[in-house]
């Protein structure tokens, strides 16, 4: 019986997640009151920058993912994408975040962090780690990356493959000369 190839997984910050939708809540909630009250090239200068502010949060806190392939691992950061075929990857560890080591380089990335409260307990050895400490899911994530290095790490092919994240700066390209401009204008 052929084996059908895995899911994908994603791993990323759920608290940083939360946080971000938060963020991004309240500056719709501020964008929707300057639309119907505020209708002035200095209402359109705080609009600019309240999007930018909300860019920002999910550039930050939204956007940073691990994502697990059977063809390759994407590490998905705060403006850049690497796609790394699993053949490419020579090792995984964590400090503060996970880090994906290749033959050439070590990619950061910020989507699977350890909080330095539960660094703190470890290093000190006092209170057992819950069962649910950011360094146990953690420490899943590379388990995870290890399983699928050695299950397909010598099937896959491909070359490391590095992009920008167009979508998320041009919009904020956009949003900073519409900023500048009502600048000028008010």
């Amino acid at each position: 019986m052929k084996q059908k190839p895995s899911e994908r997984e994603q791993y990323l910050s759920t608290s940083n997640r939360i946080t971000g939708v938060i963020v991004m809540v309240i500056g719709a909630a501020g964008l929707l009151d300057i639309v119907l009250e505020w209708r002035t090239v200095t209402g359109l200068l705080v609009a600019a920058v309240i999007g930018l502010l909300m860019m920002l949060a999910y550039v930050g806190l939204v956007r940073p993912s691990v994502t697990l392939s059977p063809d390759n691992i994407l590490l998905r950061n705060h403006l850049r994408d690497q796609t790394i075929p699993w053949n490419k990857v020579t090792g995984v560890d964590v400090t503060d975040i996970l880090r994906v080591h290749t033959a050439d380089f070590r990619y950061r990335a910020p989507g699977v962090q350890v909080v330095m409260r539960d660094l703190r307990k470890q290093r000190v050895g006092g209170r057992k780690l819950s069962d649910d400490s950011s360094i146990s899911r953690a420490d899943f994530v590379v388990d995870r990356i290890e399983t699928h290095m050695e299950q397909y790490g010598k099937k896959a092919e491909g070359e490391i493959v590095t992009s920008w994240a167009r979508p998320e700066l041009a919009i904020v390209a956009v949003l900073a000369v519409v900023a500048v401009l009502a600048a000028l204008l008010r």
